[in-house]
């Protein structure tokens, strides 16, 4: 018999981890209709931007209009990667701050130009001292399962990296399978472990959809406990630094399957359809999706 809980929560990452890397240029109206109607659908936590410099993301350059402008409901992240970002983010208003770590040294090395140890040891002051101002601190766990580069990665590493977090005041763990290389036995291992080693501690799971695994990767997971899941309306999102990673796992499909196992989410998945047709003209990929390609699909008939 399974046991699996009775409500999930939805943290969707589009709005930042979808369209980041998004070749084509997303304005600020677009981005915001967006936001906004995924909010109607239910949405109650949210990535929205990231303060990082626009001249190596220059998608992200409305960073400070995009939180000025979105309406103020539930609890609305923003990354900040450094000490200037969070500064930035607290000008504009944030008050939940996302930063990120991988556990591979040499994800970190290609992505940041940091080790393990030098990236943690740089975003120590900068996390307490958001502490310190009373914000809310997500930490985001890259390559916690496999990396491009180094292949499988240790649970224990993960697990130490984890706890380092939550020792300088990280409120929220987002434990990421970066590549999506990860299977169900091995989620289930690790978030089972997460969870009966740091107890008192929000854990997140964050899958992509490489090899079409991220919803049974999902299932395991909740097994293994875990209620709060990262997904991106329409599957939008990849990650430049690992070579063959596709989009997060979609929205959509993940509160479909969560809608037939009767766990609750307050999260309407016709609604997230309808904030995916805002978006999908100005991304320059298709989104092809099931639940989208269903709604789709319906509209026609």
């Amino acid at each position: 018999m399974f046991i699996l809980p009775n409500n999930v929560t939805i943290i969707e990452v589009g709005p930042r981890d979808g369209l980041q890397n998004e070749k084509k240029h997303v304005d600020e109206a677009n981005k915001l209709a967006f936001i906004h109607a995924l909010q109607r659908a239910g949405i109650q936590e949210m990535e929205l931007t990231s303060f990082v410099s626009p001249k190596w993301v220059p998608q992200m350059a409305d960073a400070k209009a995009i939180v000025e402008k979105t309406k103020k409901i539930g609890r609305q992240f923003v990354l900040a990667p450094n000490a200037k970002g969070a500064e930035l983010a607290i000008e504009a208003g944030a008050r939940s701050v996302a930063v990120f770590v991988g556990v591979s040294e040499s994800f970190n090395k290609n992505n940041i130009n940091r080790t393990t140890d030098e990236a943690m040891d740089t975003l120590e002051p900068v996390i307490r001292k958001l502490k310190m101002d009373g914000l809310f601190i997500r930490a985001c766990i890259s390559t916690a399962f496999y990396c491009p580069y180094e292949g499988k990665i240790n649970p224990d590493d993960v697990v130490a990296l984890c706890k380092r977090f939550v020792a300088i005041g990280a409120d929220e763990l987002s434990v990421a399978d970066t590549i999506g290389m990860a299977n169900p036995k091995e989620s289930y291992a690790l978030f089972h472990r997460l969870k009966n080693e740091l107890p008192n501690v929000l854990l997140t799971a964050h899958f992509h959809d490489t090899r079409k695994m991220a919803l049974a990767n999902i299932f395991a997971s909740l097994q293994a406990g875990i209620d709060r899941f990262d997904t991106s309306a329409g599957g939008l999102g990849g990650c430049p630094f690992a070579p063959g990673a596709t989009g997060n796992v979609a929205t959509e499909d993940v509160v479909h399957m969560l809608d037939t196992l009767q766990i609750e989410t307050g999260v309407d998945v016709k609604k997230v359809c309808e904030a995916i047709q805002i978006i999908a003209p100005h991304v320059s990929r298709p989104i092809e999706t099931a639940m989208y390609k269903l709604f789709l699909n319906e509209q026609l008939n």
